[in-house]
């Protein structure tokens, strides 16, 4: 039998659901690392069996963990069927809680309610544990915070919600755990609501460092869902597709792996540190994508646990809502996917920030409206044209009918940027690169040439 099915501090088998189910999803929730439970699986012989209604079973397990556990566990678990040998089993992936100790709601706080994993068995809690566990739980969070604004409204929201099977009633508020425990909108809401404050900024350099700005565009001041998506979108369009010939075949390949670039964007959005009111940053350079989010590592994780893909969603409310919107996949699974693409080596981790960097694909040439085979040559001799044009300050309008050309990024990526990155080509306004007056000028040494 395969060596997954054994039971560990991190497995739970079960040959099918039993009343014990809260009890084992309690001690996961209290323990640091989390855990998976697997229904339908015999615990001593590891033999898969199946179950009979995968889809009920699941809803049945949803709604137990969901009324039957304190503090909320939305945003916490994840419930899904699998097929493995040809037979239904379900799944159940379950985040170690910020907001320890969990405990059965009937129980209350005690040592009847209250568990946490030991080895593969889930035992009582210490009185001790709990009063400790309570005594640091985490109280700053978006939950908990109250909205500075509480007149909002959620109308982007609820047509994204509108797509899927899921539709807001009028208690989304509370459903969506939007509200304090004074019943004020809290942080979580002012975030997803249609107008706010909060701005992502997206970036983009000329160069490898932040000497050369040449583009600084917002996303946000708007439900952070469809700020999220804008942000995809804008990065989609930069994730240019490149080319090379190789002795067989002509490959080509996007700058950035497309999954991981999905899962690095969410991943930021989701898991910043609102609290302080710091939205994540998003960064263009010559040679590679920067993404910076407030917030270091969990509390108690160290950095082999997170490359595992152990979860503790910072922002269990904005987690719920964005896997309703199927924005997301199941826990702890956006670490690893990107690890598929990429070495562990593109994070970086301060007490205060989390920084990805990933590099762009080396030894391919873009694609472009002109970028093939002989139009390589004539981009170069149009480069040198547009120097020669840029003797005194020209706009982009200028440089763009000089050369005849209509598309404009096309001429921002194979024109413009490089020859500022290359330091021929200089921005007259170099402080306020999308100023109106903006103009630009070959540099003295392009000059006499």
């Amino acid at each position: 039998m395969q060596k997954q099915w054994q039971e560990s501090n991190r497995i739970e088998l079960k040959r099918e659901l039993t009343d014990t189910l809260e009890k084992e999803v309690i001690a996961f929730l209290n323990y640091r690392d989390g855990g998976v439970i697997y229904i339908g699986i015999d615990d001593k012989t590891q033999e898969i069996i199946g179950v009979t209604d995968a889809d009920a079973l699941q809803l049945k397990i949803k709604d137990r963990i969901k009324n039957n556990i304190s503090p909320s566990t939305m945003g916490l678990f994840d419930v899904v069927a699998e097929t493995c040998n040809e037979k239904k089993i379900v799944k159940i992936t379950v985040a170690g809680g910020s907001e320890k100790p969990y405990y059965l709601s009937k129980m209350g706080m005690s040592a009847k309610g209250c568990y946490i994993r030991i080895g593969s068995a889930s035992e009582p809690m210490p009185v001790r544990m709990i009063e400790d566990l309570f005594a640091g739980r985490i109280r700053n969070s978006i939950g908990t915070i109250k909205s500075r604004k509480q007149t909002l409204s959620f109308e982007q929201l609820k047509i994204y919600y509108s797509e899927t099977p899921l539709k807001l009633n009028d208690r989304f508020a509370r459903n969506l755990e939007l509200l304090t425990e004074e019943g004020a909108y809290n942080y979580a809401a002012y975030l997803l609501s249609d107008v706010n404050g909060l701005s992502i900024k997206v970036a983009k350099y000329a160069g490898i460092d932040r000497v050369n700005l040449v583009e600084n565009e917002e996303y946000g001041y708007c439900s952070l869902v469809k700020a999220t998506k804008a942000v995809l979108e804008k990065l989609k369009v930069e994730n240019k597709t490149f080319a090379r010939i190789t002795p067989n075949r002509r490959e080509e390949r996007k700058l950035l792996n497309p999954v991981a670039l999905r899962e690095a964007v969410i991943n930021a959005i989701i898991h910043n540190n609102y609290s302080n009111e710091v939205p994540p940053k998003f960064e263009l350079f010559a040679d590679r994508l920067e993404i910076t989010s407030a917030g270091g590592l969990p509390s108690g994780f160290d950095e082999e646990e997170f490359f595992m893909g152990y979860s503790v969603p910072q922002n269990k409310e904005l987690m719920r809502v964005f896997r309703d919107l199927d924005m997301v996949e199941q826990l702890g699974s956006g670490v690893p996917r990107i690890l598929e693409h990429y070495p562990r080596s593109i994070y970086r981790f301060t007490p205060n920030f989390i920084r990805l960097v990933l590099p762009y694909a080396e030894g391919f040439e873009q694609v472009t409206e002109q970028a093939t085979g002989q139009a390589t040559g004539q981009v170069t001799d149009q480069a040198d044209e547009l120097l020669q044009f840029c003797a005194v300050p020209r706009s982009t309008k200028e440089m763009m009918q000089h050369l005849g050309l209509s598309h404009r990024e096309h001429f921002r990526d194979a024109f413009l940027l490089p020859l500022i990155a290359s330091g021929k080509l200089a921005l007259t306004i170099p402080d306020k690169p999308k100023s109106p007056n903006q103009r630009y000028v070959a540099t003295k040494q392009e000059k006499k040439v």
